[in-house]
């Protein structure tokens, strides 16, 4: 049996906007068209990252920290952090060591009484606003030792941008959902292909349920047994 011996096919954000008007029954007659669909693709990238956490958009980032100072700016494409840590030892075989950070809400910090105390940080908060979020730690580091802190962070889906030729910010498996995702919204939009929305909508949320679930992070689970209670 002969094949193809390729892996890489792709489609560019011209495919996708000429892909999902196909499923619309539809035809790009206008450069307001094109616009109008190139508009509602970006949209549908900022509704996916509100989704929730995607792995193939996760970044790590590394900051020295600085004794005296709590709060630290996230990259300016940085939509949340998931996890962070504090290296302490850096690169030293036999003392490296990570502390995981808990991670706690804006109220929780704000009563924290001591919230000017030095020392090894051990939790932080995120203090988002509309320009560039920061981190904050408590408590504030001192300068006993180094300390690195590491974190995980959903980067933002980039735009579609120009020119034409240029591929989506998203793993090709994600291709077939960001489609009908495109088709959707743009079957809203026009009177004549408004009918086919229900379908399309059903189609585009079982792809997005498929692709999301083989997103998702697989671990093995472990149950231990609670001897006191007997229970699991």
């Amino acid at each position: 049996m002969a094949t193809s011996g390729t892996t890489t096919f792709n489609l560019d954000i011209g495919d996708i906007l000429e892909e999902a008007y196909d499923l619309c029954g539809m035809e790009i007659r206008s450069g307001y068209d094109y616009r109008s669909a190139k508009r509602a693709l970006n949209l549908v990238f900022l509704e996916w990252q509100n989704k929730g956490l995607n792995l193939w958009s996760i970044e790590q980032n590394t900051q020295t920290l600085t004794a005296g100072t709590g709060s630290y700016a996230l990259p300016s494409s940085a939509l949340d952090v998931v996890d962070a840590f504090i290296r302490t030892n850096s690169g030293d075989v036999r003392k490296q060591f990570d502390q995981r950070l808990r991670r706690i809400s804006r109220t929780e910090y704000n009563h924290q009484a001591t919230k000017l105390n030095q020392s090894k940080p051990t939790q932080f908060y995120i203090d988002k606003n509309s320009g560039t979020s920061n981190i904050v730690l408590w408590s504030v580091p001192d300068g006993s030792q180094t300390y690195i802190l590491i974190y995980d962070y959903i980067n933002r889906v980039e735009d579609a941008g120009n020119p034409a030729s240029n591929n989506a910010d998203i793993p090709t498996r994600y291709l077939p959902c960001l489609t009908y995702a495109l088709a959707y919204n743009i079957c809203l939009k026009n009177n004549e292909s408004i009918q086919r929305a229900p379908l399309i909508k059903q189609r585009y949320d079982e792809l997005w349920d498929e692709v999301s679930y083989s997103d998702r992070e697989k671990a093995t689970v472990r149950f231990v047994p609670d001897l006191v209670q007997g229970r699991y």
